[in-house]
C-alpha cells in the first residue's frame, strides 16, 4: 500500500499541551538500538488492548508486507513492520525486520533515501520518525515503510487486501489523546459522520473500494483543534486463483471405447471472471474452453493427462493432471488348436491355448468343459488323455472397468469338441485302417501260399527226374500198354527238330499170373 501526504497546515498548540505537526519531538540525535522483534501472533493497540489479528483468507499469509516471491519467481528483500499497520506511529515502540537472502548482520538500513546504517542487523526498534528501505546482498532493496509521529494518522492493515476481505481502517491521534467528532473520506468524499468512533469496517472488500483515504476530527479535550491525517491509499485486489480441481464422469478416469466422458473444473478460490482451456500431456495447444469437457465417443488415442487451466487475467493456476485410460473391450476369443474337433488318442498330452484379438490388458481367461468351469488362465494343459477328457471345450475371456468391476466385457470362443480314441496311437491305427487294408493282406497271404506251393512242387519234380524209379509190377490180369517213339533224324545225330515218321506199336504183356516180365526192355528204342 502507497501512503500519500497532504498539505494540512496546522501549526498552532493544542490547549492539553500536545505538540502541533510542526512542533512534535524531534529526534534526530536518538540513535537505532537493536532488540528482539515482539511476536506477530497478537497485536496491541496503543492503549495496551489486544486487538484480533487481521482476517486473512487461506492461503494468504497474514505477514506485514511479505512476499517470499517476486512475479519472476525470485525471492526479494521484504521489510516487516510490527505492529502491522501501515504507516506506522512512533508511539507504538515500532520494529522492523529485515528479510531476504545472505547472513544476518550483512544488511545496510536507509533512511529518507540515505544510507544510515553500514552491516547493521537484520532487526531494530525505530527512534525516529521516517521512511526506512533494507538491503540484503544479493536480494537487492525492500519496499519503504513510513513511520510517522503526526497528529492524526489513518492506519491500514500491513498486508494484502483481497477481495471478499474485511478490512478496518483506523484514525489515531498522536499518543492516543482524546479524538471526537471523526470523518472519514473516500477520494474526498465523506463516508459519514461525526461521530466518536475512530474506525471504519469494509466488509467484504471489493474493487471499488480502492483508491485514498484519510480522517478528520476534533483533537484535545479543552482546546480542541481540527485535524486531518495524510492520504492513505487502499488497493483492493482479486483474490489469486487456487485450489483448482478435475473431476470426470465416469469416476477413475476409466471409459469403455466409444463411450462418453465429462471432465469439469472446479477452482476453490479466486475473484474476478475466469477463462478455462483444456490440455492433455502438458500441450500447449488447448482441447477447449469453458468447465467442462466432453468427448462423446472415446477412441483409442484420447487416453492421457488431461489438465485444466484457469486465469483471471492477473494470475494463472492449474489443476494436478488427471489420468484417462480408454479400456478397448475384449473381442474375438479363439482356441488353438482351432474348433470344430480335435482328434486324439488315450494317453497323448494336449494343451489348448486362448487368446484374443482386441482387449485391453488385463484379461482374463476361464475354462469349460461341458459348461462347467475346469481352469482359469490363457493355457489349458490336460496331461495323458483319457476317456474323461471327451466333451466340448470353450475359452471365456474377460477385462473390466475399474477396480470395483463395475462394468465387465466377456468374449466366448467357439467350441472346440474333443474326440478320443481308445487304445495306443498304432493299434488304432490298425482298427481305423482294416476296412481298407484287409483285402490287401488276404491277397498277399495267398500269394506266400501259392509260392510255398509251387515252390514244394517243383522241387519234387526236379528230384524225379534225377532218379528214376522202377515201375511197379501190374497186377494180376492187369494188362499195361505203352508204346514206343521210332524217330528218325537227319544225319543220325540227335536233333530238336520235329521226328520226321513215327511209327507207334504197342505191346500187350501179361500180368502177374504169368511169371513175372522184365520191364526193362519197355524202353527200347527202335533204330
Amino acid at each position: 500500500m502507497e501512503i500519500l501526504g497532504n498539505d494540512v497546515s496546522q501549526e498552532e498548540q493544542l490547549g492539553n499541551g500536545a505538540p502541533g505537526r510542526k512542533e512534535l519531538p524531534n529526534s534526530s540525535s536518538l540513535k537505532p538500538v537493536a532488540i528482539q522483534p515482539r511476536p506477530s501472533a497478537s497485536l496491541v493497540s496503543p492503549r495496551q488492548m489486544p486487538c484480533p489479528h487481521p482476517t486473512v483468507p487461506t492461503p494468504v499469509v497474514a505477514v506485514a508486507g511479505w512476499c517470499p516471491l517476486s512475479p519472476a519467481g525470485a525471492q526479494t528483500t521484504q521489510l516487516h513492520v510490527q505492529p502491522p499497520w501501515t504507516p506506522a506511529v512512533l508511539w507504538d515502540q515500532v520494529t522492523l525486520t529485515c528479510q531476504g537472502s545472505g547472513t544476518a548482520g550483512a544488511t545496510t538500513w536507509y533512511k529518507d533515501g540515505q544510507r544510515w546504517w553500514q552491516r547493521g542487523p537484520d532487526h531494530f526498534t525505530v527512534t525516529e520518525s521516517g521512511s526506512y528501505e533494507c538491503d540484503r546482498p544479493g536480494s537487492g532493496r525492500s519496499p519503504p515503510v513510513r513511520v510517522l509521529n503526526d497528529w492524526l494518522v489513518l492506519q491500514v492493515p500491513a498486508r494484502p487486501l483481497l477481495e471478499g476481505d474485511t478490512v478496518t481502517l483506523r484514525c489515531r491521534c498522536y499518543q492516543d489523546k482524546s479524538l471526537t467528532n471523526v470523518h472519514f473520506f473516500h477520494e474526498r468524499k465523506d463516508l459519514g459522520g461525526p461521530h466518536d468512533r475512530t474506525e471504519l469496517s469494509l466488509s467484504p472488500l471489493h474493487l471499488h473500494h480502492s483508491g485514498r483515504y484519510y480522517c478528520r476530527g476534533r483533537v484535545g479535550a479543552i482546546m480542541s483543534q481540527w485535524r486531518e491525517s495524510q492520504l492513505v491509499t487502499v488497493t483492493v485486489r482479486r483474490v489469486p486463483v487456487s485450489g483448482v480441481s478435475v473431476s470426470v464422469r465416469p469416476p477413475g478416469g476409466q471409459v469403455a471405447l466409444g463411450d462418453r466422458l465429462v471432465l469439469s473444473c472446479s477452482v476453490a478460490m479466486g475473484t474476478g471472471p475466469r477463462s478455462f482451456t483444456w490440455h492433455r500431456g502438458g500441450s500447449g495447444t488447448p482441447l477447449g474452453t469453458g468447465p467442462h469437457l466432453e468427448l462423446r465417443h472415446v477412441a483409442d488415442n484420447d487416453s492421457g493427462q488431461y489438465q485444466c487451466r484457469v486465469s483471471d487475467g492477473d494470475s494463472m493456476a492449474e489443476s494436478v493432471p488427471l489420468n484417462v485410460t480408454v479400456l478397448v473391450p475384449v473381442a474375438n476369443a479363439t482356441i488353438t488348436p482351432g474348433p470344430p474337433a480335435h482328434q486324439v488318442h488315450t494317453g497323448d498330452p494336449v494343451t489348448l491355448h486362448c487368446s484374443v484379438q482386441v482387449g485391453s490388458a488385463p484379461v482374463n481367461f476361464t475354462w469349460l468343459h461341458n459348461g462347467q468351469e475346469v481352469a482359469r488362465g490363457p493355457v489349458l494343459e490336460l496331461g495323458n488323455i483319457s476317456v474323461g477328457h471327451l466333451g466340448t471345450y470353450q475359452c471365456e475371456a474377460t477385462n473390466q472397468l475399474g477396480q470395483d468391476g463395475h462394468r465387465v466385457f466377456r468374449a466366448l470362443s467357439p467350441e472346440l469338441a474333443l474326440e478320443v480314441t481308445p487304445g495306443t496311437p498304432w493299434v488304432t491305427a490298425v482298427a481305423a485302417g482294416v476296412s481298407g487294408s484287409l483285402l490287401f493282406l488276404v491277397l498277399l497271404l495267398g500269394v506266400i501260399m501259392a509260392w510255398h506251393w509251387w515252390h514244394r512242387i517243383a522241387t519234387g519234380k526236379k528230384q524225379e527226374r534225377a532218379h528214376p524209379q522202377p515201375l511197379a509190377p501190374p497186377e494180376e490180369e492187369e494188362v499195361l500198354y505203352t508204346h514206343v517213339v521210332k524217330t528218325e533224324r537227319a544225319g543220325g545225330l540227335p536233333s530238336a527238330a520235329p521226328p520226321k515218321d513215327t511209327t507207334v506199336t504197342y505191346a500187350e504183356l501179361p500180368g502177374s499170373h504169368g511169371r513175372p516180365q522184365d520191364t526193362s526192355n519197355i524202353y527200347e528204342s527202335v533204330p
